[in-house]
């Protein structure tokens, strides 16, 4: 992952204390297993070079953005760069304190103590991913606010308080406009530095792309960039809705066809068939149709290779 960021132009001095960070926080054996290793890489060399800073300055982040800009994907790469182990708290609307932090359970005839995911990242020096956290009630977050700013600490009720280890941080996700969603509050905002995420270009695209499938032919990578800023377009000019820009089905797309199926086939399943309405799932149909040979196959859009 450092020699990525090398490729994305990142500078040397970052890096260099990227990796005096590695070795001044070492990983426990056990929670390595934690440890992700991407299967996409994030390309942008601006916020990773903003939210590289943060996180070496102490800072949690949150990042911001619609659908399909790559906040997971960032999320995980994040983790993977500065070697943490990671623990992902999904949020809705029924989120509470005690699967936050923990909550009390018998075992072997005794009541204890099972630490929740918050705990455990705060206890290991682990990055906690904090994802959709605006689809939770703002109460339940409240028992946050002490972790994430500069006291550092968690007050377990019944039980005792812990610091957080110097290397925990944590990165929450967000986005706008999706069912159930609800204004982050002041207060807990302000104990992230905020980093809204950028529309992913067709430059960047492209590359991922090429990255992900190296065997694939560039004039087939620059189609189906030219395809999903078509149907990014029509999604701004409230023409479909958001359902088929869906950046991962296009990649799982890219997979069915080198597995077998035609591109037809592939981008139906992917992307198309996530929209739900039938009008609007023949516009998308349209939209395919016009910038993509439905017949292509594996051995077209492919390098042979045997070559």
């Amino acid at each position: 992952m450092l020699d990525f960021l090398r490729q994305e132009g990142i500078d040397e001095s970052l890096i260099t204390r990227i990796e005096q960070y590695r070795k001044d926080y070492p990983v426990a054996e056990g929670d390595r297993i934690r440890i992700p290793s991407p299967k996409f890489k994030y390309f942008g060399s601006y916020i990773w070079k903003l939210a590289i800073t943060a996180i070496l300055s102490g800072e949690n982040i949150l990042l911001v953005g619609p659908k399909a800009t790559g906040k997971n994907v960032f999320a995980e790469n994040l983790s993977a760069v500065f070697g943490r182990p990671e623990w992902d708290v999904s949020f809705y609307l029924n989120t509470d304190a005690s699967s936050l932090i923990g909550t009390d359970t018998f075992k072997n005839g005794e009541v204890s103590f099972r630490k929740g995911p918050i705990y455990a990242c705060a206890e290991a020096g682990g990055f906690g991913v904090l994802d959709e956290i605006n689809m939770a009630k703002n109460e339940s977050l409240a028992v946050l606010h002490a972790t994430l700013d500069f006291r550092r600490i968690i007050d377990v009720p019944g039980y005792s308080r812990i610091r957080l280890d110097p290397a925990t941080r944590f990165i929450a996700t967000m986005n706008y406009g999706y069912a159930g969603t609800r204004e982050l509050n002041e207060a807990l905002a302000s104990r992230f530095m905020v980093i809204n995420m950028p529309i992913i270009s067709g430059e960047d695209l492209e590359k991922l792309l090429r990255e992900q499938y190296p065997t694939l032919k560039a004039e087939y990578a620059a189609q189906l960039t030219a395809l999903f800023g078509e149907i990014r377009k029509k999604c701004e000019s409230s023409e479909i809705s958001t359902k088929a820009l869906d950046l991962r089905g296009l990649l799982a797309a890219v997979t069915l066809v080198y597995n077998g199926l035609t591109m037809r086939d592939a981008l139906n399943i992917a992307v198309i068939n996530k929209s739900f309405d039938e009008f609007e799932r023949t516009l998308v149909e349209d939209i395919v149709a016009a910038r993509i040979d439905g017949k292509l196959s594996r051995e077209e859009i492919f390098v042979s290779e045997k070559a």
